[in-house]
């Protein structure tokens, strides 16, 4: 079939030699493609959506033929959930809980772990309706579930919520793995039966000491020790004993490092190791492979290949020698991905009863064959490394991976072999609950399996009606409209068939618009009938609603636009020739210069309405112009000689005269246009109008004149008064709004294009009581941006020649006292000092509470600012004006290395709110030392600006500024105004920090233990991580982190 765009033009291309009213039926059934031949089944890839009559490629091939039962519903097979015999479960990943999912299935697979769980007594146990509140009752519940449910996988969402989770927030693994263990462990501490206590120091928990032996005397100070796990430093190292060798290595304190000897009583060389004494059934190392970069400030992943036995004997570690210590491999912990702060996480764990491998990954398990570790396909894992190093070779027992960070040995006993250590059973009011949850799981089953049933006997019996129907539709004789998209979703199995809908395809005369056939399709009265019989709908539309009016109406647009050309040309050659004496009409110079592109516009605009004179066609109402758009741009014909009363402008030049036979052939294409004889005179209101702006004009010129020439000074910015050096020749000065001095010299530079300032507005600067808000001081410092002063010969000008609504003066009142002469100031109208008072009081707290203000951190070296640093150079063209028009001389605290604050930005007095001082010598008047001067910050090289709130903490600050600078939060020093910032859990406010402040940073030398740093760190991120959820537990064993607790806490 042809294209849509050619069987557009040959439904109307009898246009050319038919007239409008010539039209009979042939030329409406052509335009609405009735005789365009239908397309056969093949023919066509997809529908022709420019002939009504195709049927083909709307979907019907899917119906047609046979069907296999399954294509009729989208419901998998719900025993694909269920779980295998003899198999384990999975967990479901919540979003980014996969590092989660790995230490349940290790802690469930820890066969007395989960014993002694199920142990823990619970009050509510024996309820009928109990459910698992606290965080041990959901993972008891979890691992009940995980023994003996019968899905495939199970969701652990209701442990994941009790821990206070953010699911779609990766947590650090390690730490997650500690805090979770002393949670436990606090649990069982307090339960009633004394077995229970020390379960997870049994499991778990060896024993260690720091001892530090003195090179002068030989005095050895030892330090006990509890670890729950071994945290192995993996760079530089090949295998795990290396690894556990060096955590055992000599330490050398020397130097600025030395230990105070207590027999010494002085700093002495000694040397510092760790001592291991027991260690716990089960053995867990940390492979250290995140560690902190100083040069980024942020967590890097190390993808170093460890090699790791299958046997490890740790007997030559311990000091008692002779004790045989021989664990055995029984989980490997696999994170997957080069960065530290994303990946996912896996987990191999060894079956305790059978010691079979398994690879737990969220809710697939997967069974090693063999019965032994496979981390190869892990190994193989495409990663985004650069420099990749080839696997080394393993030898027999041995493993070697870049993706273990955890490996988990379990210590061989004789009694792991009894299957009475190897059975677990699952207390009864646990049982209760999986029952429960299994038959909820075969319920679901059921469901599906009749839902499954269900959409099969549907798709079924749509199959026949399909088939049916679909033979029938081809047009005869007689035909009906139905839409195109309906016929689409009516094949659709996937949609639910609605109502047939015609509504959008009327014309504004209620009839099948020309234009909507190629989105509609002819079928047959007797498919017709069936369908709208079977689905309702409406209105009907047959061979009687093709519009004859549409088509005429578009028959005269094409018409117009094919002629548009030759008229256009005989425009231009009459347009030479002038009107004869009283015969001419006007037309606007713009309109006959784009009178072609306005026409075309015309006819195009008049062809839209055919597609939406009534707003029904599409469904949506009539296009809006835009009113507030641009008023020059041309819409109609002889619009630009139009005034704005609706007559003919008073502008000649705008306009010309034309004769009769042009006029008459532009009214062909704008018949609505403005209409002017030569006769007609122009817009009387427009010529009284411009009269009395000539008059205006010169009014304004010669009061402009006087003003200028009565307050030269004022105008001039000359000799004007101040309040630093009050004059000597008077005693009184009058204050006036700084704002209308400004309108009035803009008045007086242009009297012709501005308005003439008619009051002065003192109440600007009165309280509602009608008295002044400033005080002497105040206006020697800030205050003083918002007035000017007046000498008295001036005010008697201004109080000719403006409205006053107030006075306002100030007064030197001088006077002898015993110790000589003394001076006074008052003010008419009096200070309010109540309204003064909350003045103040509100802009002080304004000061202590914002948001997202800006503050600039201005990095120091050897305590000094770097004061000599240029501005920057991508300041705005804005800023680069005020700085060139408005220098600031060079603040006194340029000699302070913290630079004193001594204000902030300037407000609107309109706004009830005076700025502090923003210069310490501001001027109290006009002249060349009272111009407005500006209180932009200039930003030197190496500061930045932070968008911060008023409560927010420093701690947070902190973290802004790590990121800014590459500065740990440990290592910064800050201060403001000579004050250092100490306390981390303090807000903004309250420490002083205000919008436009300049905080200093001190950065300390870094430290030389990046273990220990890389502790912090990680102490920080997982204490921002796990706040709500541990933070009674937060620092509960290790010295490292009680470290981190005086450090941060």
């Amino acid at each position: 079939m042809a294209p849509r765009v050619q069987l557009e033009k040959a439904a109307w291309r009898w246009v050319e030699s038919v007239r409008p009213e010539d039209i009979q039926r042939e030329h409406i059934e052509i335009a609405y493609r009735i005789c365009v031949p239908a397309c056969k089944r093949g023919a066509c890839r997809r529908n022709c959506k420019g002939n009504p009559n195709c049927l083909v490629g709307i979907g019907e091939h899917a119906w047609l033929g046979e069907i296999d039962e399954n294509t009729f519903h989208n419901i998998d097979d719900p025993n694909s959930e269920r779980r295998d015999k003899n198999t384990f479960v999975g967990l479901t990943n919540l979003g980014a809980t996969c590092y989660v999912n790995t230490f349940l299935q290790v802690w469930f697979h820890n066969l007395e772990l989960r014993r002694t769980l199920y142990l823990c007594q619970n009050a509510r146990a024996n309820c009928i309706d109990y459910e698992p509140r606290s965080i041990c009752e959901h993972l008891q519940y979890l691992f009940a579930l995980l023994q003996n449910s019968n899905r495939r996988y199970i969701d652990p969402s209701g442990l994941v919520k009790a821990l206070g989770l953010d699911t779609g927030q990766q947590q650090d693994a390690q730490e997650f793995s500690k805090l979770f263990l002393s949670l436990l462990e606090d649990t069982l501490s307090k339960q009633k039966n004394p077995n229970l206590h020390n379960v997870i120091q049994q499991q778990f928990c060896g024993q260690m000491s720091y001892v530090t032996v003195c090179n002068q005397c030989g005095r050895a100070s030892p330090l006990p020790s509890r670890f729950y796990e071994l945290e192995l430093n993996i760079q530089g190292h090949k295998n795990l004993t290396e690894c556990v060798t060096e955590f055992l290595k000599e330490e050398k304190l020397d130097g600025d490092n030395r230990y105070f000897c207590e027999s010494c009583q002085s700093k002495q060389n000694a040397a510092r190791r760790i001592k291991l004494h027991s260690l716990p059934r089960v053995l867990n190392l940390q492979l250290m492979r995140f560690v902190f970069d100083r040069q980024t400030g942020h967590k890097k992943k190390l993808n170093t290949f460890i090699s790791f036995p299958e046997q490890l004997d740790m007997g030559p570690f311990l000091e008692e020698k002779d004790e045989k210590c021989v664990y055995e491999l029984s989980a490997v912990l696999i994170h997957r991905g080069v960065s530290a702060y994303s990946g996912h996480y896996i987990a191999h764990v060894r079956d305790a009863r059978t010691s079979d491998w398994y690879k737990f990954n969220d809710e697939e398990i997967e069974k090693m064959e063999g019965k032994k570790l496979q981390l190869g396909i892990e190994e193989d894992i495409a990663e985004t490394v650069k420099s990749q190093t080839r696997k080394p070779k393993c030898s027999k027992g041995y493993h070697c991976s870049r993706n273990a960070y955890m490996l988990v040995y379990k210590c061989q006993r004789e009694e792991d072999t009894d299957p009475m250590e190897t059975n677990v059973e699952v207390p009864g009011f646990l049982g209760r609950l999986v029952d429960r949850d299994n038959r909820k799981f075969e319920e679901w089953c059921l469901e599906m399996a009749d839902m499954r049933k269900q959409s099969v006997d549907k798709g079924k019996a749509k199959h026949e009606e399909v088939k049916e129907l679909y033979e029938l539709l081809p047009a005869e004789d007689e035909y009906e409209f139905v839409p195109l998209e309906w016929l689409k979703k009516w094949l659709d199995d996937s949609t639910v068939t609605k109502e047939i809908d015609n509504g959008n395809f009327l014309c504004s005369h209620g009839k099948l618009h020309p234009d909507k056939v190629g989105e509609a399709k002819r079928i047959s009265v007797k498919a017709a009938e069936l369908l709208f019989d079977k689905y309702g709908g409406g209105p009907r539309l047959d061979g009687s609603t093709l519009c004859e009016e549409c088509v005429g109406q578009r028959c005269r647009v094409l018409r117009l636009k094919n002629q548009l050309a030759e008229d256009y040309k005989e425009v231009t050659n009459l347009v030479k020739c002038p009107p004869k004496s009283d015969e001419g009409y006007w037309a606007g110079k713009t309109s006959l210069r784009s009178w072609r592109q306005l026409a075309l516009e015309q006819l195009e605009e008049d062809e839209e309405e055919t597609k939406h004179s009534n707003g029904k066609t599409n469904g949506e109402g009539p296009e809006i112009t835009n009113l507030d758009g641009d008023e020059e741009e041309m819409k109609t014909f002889n619009e630009d000689i139009l005034c704005r009363h609706g007559g003919l402008s008073i502008l000649e030049s705008e306009r010309r005269l034309v004769t009769e036979e042009v006029w008459s052939k532009l009214r062909v294409y704008f018949p609505k246009a403005p209409q002017f004889t030569q006769l007609q005179e122009p817009c009387q209101q427009c010529l009284r109008l411009e009269r009395e702006g000539k008059e205006n004009e010169a009014l304004n010129r010669m009061m402009a004149s006087e003003q200028k020439s009565s307050l030269l000074n004022l105008f001039q910015e000359k000799n004007r008064p101040t309040l630093t050096k009050w004059p000597q020749e008077t005693d009184i000065l009058y204050i006036v709004p700084l704002f209308f001095v400004d309108e009035w010299r803009r008045f007086i530079r242009r009297p012709t294009k501005t308005t003439p300032v008619s009051s002065v507005g003192n109440s600007l600067l009165l309280c509602p009581h009608r008295g002044f808000m400033f005080t002497f001081d105040s206006m020697l410092k800030g205050d003083a941006q918002h007035i000017a002063l007046l000498w008295p010969d001036e005010w008697e000008v201004i109080s000719r020649h403006f409205l006053v609504d107030q006075p306002i003066s100030i007064c030197r009142i001088s006077g002898a006292t015993p110790n000589g002469s003394s001076v006074e100031y008052t003010t008419q109208p009096e200070l309010c000092r109540d309204c003064r008072e909350g003045f103040i009081f509100q802009q002080q707290r304004d000061m202590r509470e914002y948001a997202q203000a800006t503050v600039y951190v201005r990095k120091v070296i050897d305590d000094k600012r770097l004061k000599d640093a240029a501005p920057e150079m991508n300041v705005s063209g804005s800023e680069a004006e005020d700085e060139r028009e408005e220098p600031v001389a060079k603040v006194d605290g340029e000699r302070d290395p913290d630079f004193s604050q001594d204000g902030a930005k300037r407000q609107k007095l309109s706004d009830g709110t005076v700025s502090a001082a923003a210069s310490p010598t501001p001027m109290a008047s006009g002249g060349k030392s009272g111009i407005r001067r500006s209180t932009r910050h200039r930003k030197l090289r190496g500061e930045k600006a932070l968008i911060v709130s008023a409560n927010q903490t420093l701690k947070e600050l902190k973290i802004q500024i790590m990121h800014a600078f590459s500065v740990a939060p440990f290592d910064q020093n800050l201060s403001i105004d000579g004050r250092c910032l100490t306390d981390d859990s303090a807000t903004l406010g309250s420490l002083g920090v205000i919008p436009e402040s300049v905080i200093c940073l001190k950065a300390d030398e870094p430290i030389a233990d990046f273990a220990a740093m890389d502790d912090v760190y990680q102490g920080m991120f997982i204490f921002v991580s796990f706040h709500n959820l541990f933070f009674s537990l937060l620092f509960f064993r290790t010295p490292r982190n009680s470290f981190f607790a005086f450090a941060y806490e």
